[in-house]
């Protein structure tokens, strides 16, 4: 099973492994406090996406679409295939910064986690 919870929100046990999807470390968090277990920076957003977004909602379909080209590099369809693994036997947390708990990265992988 697969979920996505913004990372400044409480750490629950139930959160399962809990993946950090966002290219930049979340302002004024610790890693202790983060409770994260992996930092999947090669799946998030190019810096260039990132900064064109903006995370601007009335952008989001054009930021989703750019997005899903850029989840076709090998590399990030080889780190989907085993996070999918890994969510058939273990709760796994998508964690993200943005402060729009809509129209954001975590909710176009989930998306596509899920298909």
């Amino acid at each position: 099973m697969i979920r996505i919870k913004r990372v400044y929100d409480d750490y629950a046990e139930s959160d399962g492994y809990r993946v950090l999807v966002d290219r930049l470390w979340p302002r004024g968090l610790s890693k202790e406090k983060a409770h994260i277990d992996e930092w999947a920076r090669v799946i998030a957003p190019s810096d260039a996406l990132r900064k064109w977004f903006h995370h601007e909602s009335g952008q989001f379909a054009a930021f989703k679409t750019k997005y899903l080209a850029e989840l076709q590099e090998q590399e990030k369809q080889a780190w989907l295939a085993d996070l999918r693994k890994k969510a058939r036997h273990q709760q796994v947390t998508l964690l993200f910064g943005a402060k729009d708990t809509v129209h954001n990265q975590a909710q176009v992988l989930l998306e596509v986690l899920k298909k």
